[in-house]
C-alpha cells in the first residue's frame, strides 16, 4: 500500500469509523457516488436536518473526500477524485463497521 493509500485509509476510518457522525458520512458518500447532489437534496434523500447535512459536508470536503462546484447554498457536492480512485477502501471500512 502507498503511502497515500494508507493516510488515505487512517483519514477514512477516523470519517467513518473513527467519529460520532461516521455512518452518516458513509451514507453520504454512498449517496454522492450514485449522483452529484446539493446539501437540500441530500438531507431530503436522507431525511436529515439541513444544519446537520451541511456539518458533515464541510467535514468531508474539509478532508478532501468530497469537492463542490458552485457557490455556497446552491453547490453541488460530488466524490473527490481521490475518494473515486479508492473507492475500494471506503468499501472495506463500512464493511467492518457494519459487523460491529
Amino acid at each position: 500500500m502507498s503511502v497515500n493509500a494508507r493516510s488515505l485509509k487512517y483519514v477514512l476510518g477516523w470519517l467513518i469509523a473513527g467519529t460520532r457522525g461516521g455512518l452518516t458520512r458513509a451514507k453520504i458518500i454512498d449517496a454522492l457516488k450514485e449522483t452529484p447532489q446539493n446539501a437540500n437534496q441530500l438531507a431530503s434523500l436522507l431525511k436529515m436536518d439541513y444544519k446537520t447535512m451541511r456539518h458533515h459536508l464541510e467535514v468531508l470536503e474539509k478532508n478532501r473526500m468530497v469537492t463542490s462546484v458552485g457557490d455556497r447554498y446552491g453547490a453541488t457536492y460530488f466524490l473527490s477524485q481521490t475518494l473515486e480512485d479508492n473507492y475500494g477502501l471506503f468499501e472495506e471500512i463500512v464493511k467492518k463497521i457494519g459487523k460491529k
